[in-house]
């Protein structure tokens, strides 16, 4: 089922089995960049929730396979088990306010044959920006190039994910990486 995914079957039954309960989360950060087109690569997905630890999330997760550990002394939540490995647990979001006020500036994305609700690329950014850790310092243009991109685009349009490159022509350079322009010699 998951084959055309970036997420496994398992992973995907987790999600599944939180979105069948009705226990009210989104994914956020990178991932949910990436789930709008964003071309940025991410090792986790993170689960922002209403109510962490509630019992219809924790009988979901139990369902897929997984166990909510819940935080203790300086080790934060997170789920363990073998579909729960991408998973992180968010207690909130660097610049953006609560749970409940971010829920309405989420969308809603198709993942295999389950919705979930996904930050929206804007809020993704203003967390990056107000995270300022290195790493959200370099994924920073690439969201803002992404952003003008979609709103150029006409109307029903939308950015995909996966692009096919074109072999170079004669008449056409190749375009070398940010990292490559500015190297020191």
């Amino acid at each position: 089922m998951a084959a055309d995914l970036p997420i496994s079957d398992a992973e995907l039954r987790l999600l599944a089995a939180l979105v069948e309960a009705k226990v009210e989360f989104m994914i956020v950060g990178l991932s949910a960049a990436a789930l709008q087109g964003a071309p940025v690569v991410t090792e986790d997905i993170d689960l922002w929730f209403r109510n962490l630890g509630e019992p219809r999330m924790v009988r979901a997760v139990r369902r897929a396979g997984a166990t909510y550990v819940p935080p203790m002394s300086l080790n934060p939540p997170m789920l363990v088990g073998e579909c729960a490995q991408p998973f992180d647990l968010v207690i909130n979001m660097s610049g953006l306010g609560d749970y409940g006020e971010e829920m309405k500036n989420s969308i809603e994305v198709k993942i295999g044959n389950i919705k979930v609700k996904v930050l929206s690329l804007e809020r993704v950014l203003v967390s990056k920006q107000a995270a300022n850790r290195l790493k959200d310092r370099l994924v920073i243009p690439v969201l803002r190039h992404s952003l003008a991109t979609r709103n150029e685009l006409p109307s029903g349009a939308s950015i995909s994910p996966v692009r096919k490159q074109k072999k170079a022509t004669s008449r056409q350079r190749p375009v070398q990486s940010s990292a490559k322009k500015h190297r020191r010699r």
